[in-house]
């Protein structure tokens, strides 16, 4: 046998053997920070199922648009709202047609200080000087489901000169779990394994839909990687992960 069709042979036969790509690929995938834990999980059973790894990256939605619209080599944006794929779509940035809603949010108020959050969110009208934590509603859409439902309430402008912002969910959290502040709102992805402490699901009626969605970079349009990536985050595999996390599916 010649050594090509030896070698040909051989590919065949991993493919044959393993299921996956004996050519495996990777891809670099922006993710909103919300999104991280159950990106994790999803990576890992993409690569298992592919052969093909995803190379995430951690954020905020509206930083990871700058990045991407300066040039930054994502393939992927997994965003935590639709307003920023929709934007990179129009702009030329992503492939027309692959943006869809991969998960839509749920935004919880949380204290790691059990009793404090009551069922109702009526803490939030107690007067006092205690801080509060949010995303930055400039970068991240649950910062900005977090105003909406202040307002909603009729409480913002009590609150407002106690409130600190993250630059990201993921520091906001930090902030409430390290005491800096006594409360916070932020994603139930984050908390929806960690037991004590005190929570409140805020009602979807109180904010805009937290409507998360993915789409592919025209960085990515040439790369099988990125495109099955694209395609694995639809899977029944993925959805369950996602489910598990909490969030709402489409």
């Amino acid at each position: 046998m010649k050594p090509a069709a030896a070698i040909l042979r051989f590919i065949l036969s991993l493919v044959t053997l393993t299921g996956v790509p004996a050519c495996a690929a990777e891809t670099h995938v922006a993710v909103a920070a919300n999104f991280s834990e159950p990106a994790k999980e999803i990576a890992a059973a993409f690569e298992r199922a592919t052969g093909h790894m995803a190379v995430l990256a951690f954020g905020a939605s509206g930083a990871f648009y700058t990045q991407i619209s300066q040039g930054a080599p994502f393939e992927l944006f997994l965003s935590a709202d639709a307003y920023r794929p929709a934007l990179t779509e129009k702009e030329g940035l992503g492939v027309p047609g692959t943006r869809f809603t991969y998960a839509v949010g749920q935004l919880v108020l949380y204290s790691t200080i059990p009793g404090l959050v009551d069922a109702k969110g009526k803490v939030l009208a107690i007067p006092g000087d205690s801080k509060l934590a949010i995303a930055d509603p400039a970068t991240a859409p649950y910062g900005v489901a977090s105003i909406e439902t202040m307002r909603k309430l009729g409480v913002y402008d009590a609150l407002k000169p106690r409130i600190v912002t993250g630059s990201s969910i993921a520091q906001t959290y930090q902030f409430v779990t390290t005491g800096a502040a006594p409360l916070g709102f932020v994603a139930l992805s984050q908390v929806i394994n960690v037991t004590g402490g005190s929570r409140w699901l805020v009602p979807a009626a109180l904010h805009s839909p937290i409507e998360q969605q993915a789409i592919l970079l025209r960085k990515g349009a040439a790369n099988p990687a990125a495109r099955a990536f694209l395609k694995f985050l639809k899977s029944r595999a993925a959805l369950a992960i996602v489910r598990r996390y909490g969030y709402g599916t489409r």
